[in-house]
């Protein structure tokens, strides 16, 4: 979802598509939508000199997209040697089952449900495929199985939907809670300090050069829209619907139904600290 905010770092213009870093390569499906941006991100990973690449999240059910992804894979020199999903939501997960067929390549992810092969994904988990290094950091929030993939050989993140490269995400209650995304932006700010994190290569929209501010930013606008939810509250707006009539006023109608996944998030949260 996005609240049509403007975000530190952001490309002005243009669609990514195409070479992002010397690790990374976008593949953009065709699926674009108020919710999805102009569609979603698949990433083609691989260490420069290898023969071996990841694709994190093949998307949707598209047949043209998925075998467009391998194609641009082989003219870049490589061979899909693993799959890997940031979170199980249809417009990032639902071809996998069908990509990995047509790749002859096991998915990897959080989800037991989502997984073809033996090996899932974890806390501290390395995805080394080619010689490349791809750390595996927990972040739930937008989903509880959400995930992000540092790349320390690019001072980049690849973050699913917990971070776009435009406007903001959608804590998608009851599976996602907002104290956990709250943690999480916190641990992915801890990577742009403590580990020279620069870049975000998201799951929607372009590449963010400057992912302290983007996070920072994404903090920011978390504690108000809280704060102006609480203040809904104790105006007397009481039901999801209301609150977001109220507080989501200036943002398009046609993304009111995220904006209330979101709010009902923020309720509960603030239930939970006797605040609502």
């Amino acid at each position: 979802m996005t609240d049509a905010a403007s975000l530190p770092g952001q490309p002005r213009g243009g669609v990514l598509s195409g070479q992002a870093t010397a690790r990374a390569h976008c593949v953009l499906a065709p699926n674009p939508s108020a919710m999805t941006l102009d569609g979603t991100n698949t990433w083609i990973v691989a260490e420069p000199d290898s023969g071996s690449a990841v694709v994190i999240d093949p998307g949707p059910l598209d047949e043209g997209h998925l075998r467009h992804v391998i194609d641009t894979a082989e003219s870049l020199g490589k061979r899909v040697g693993l799959t890997v999903l940031t979170h199980g939501h249809p417009d990032h997960a639902e071809g996998a089952a069908r990509f990995a067929e047509l790749s002859g390549t096991s998915v990897r992810a959080l989800d037991p449900a989502l997984r073809l092969g033996d090996e899932g994904l974890a806390a501290g988990d390395v995805v080394s495929t080619g010689g490349l290094e791809m750390r595996v950091v927990p972040t739930p929030g937008h989903t509880a199985d959400s995930l992000c993939f540092h790349l320390p050989a690019e001072g980049a993140v690849l973050t699913g939907d917990t971070v776009l490269g435009r406007g903001t995400t959608v804590v998608a209650h009851p599976d996602g809670r907002l104290g956990d995304y709250l943690d999480s932006l916190r641990r992915l700010r801890s990577l742009t300090v403590d580990d020279g994190v620069s870049t975000v290569l998201p799951g929607h929209g372009p590449v963010l050069e400057d992912a302290q501010g983007v996070i920072d930013f994404y903090l920011a606008h978390r504690a108000d829209r809280l704060a102006q939810v609480e203040t809904a509250v104790g105006k007397g707006f009481r039901t999801p619907s209301e609150v977001v009539a109220h507080v989501y006023a200036d943002v398009d109608r046609s993304l009111w139904p995220a904006a209330e996944l979101s709010v009902r998030a923020q309720l509960a949260y603030l239930r939970e600290r006797g605040a609502a």
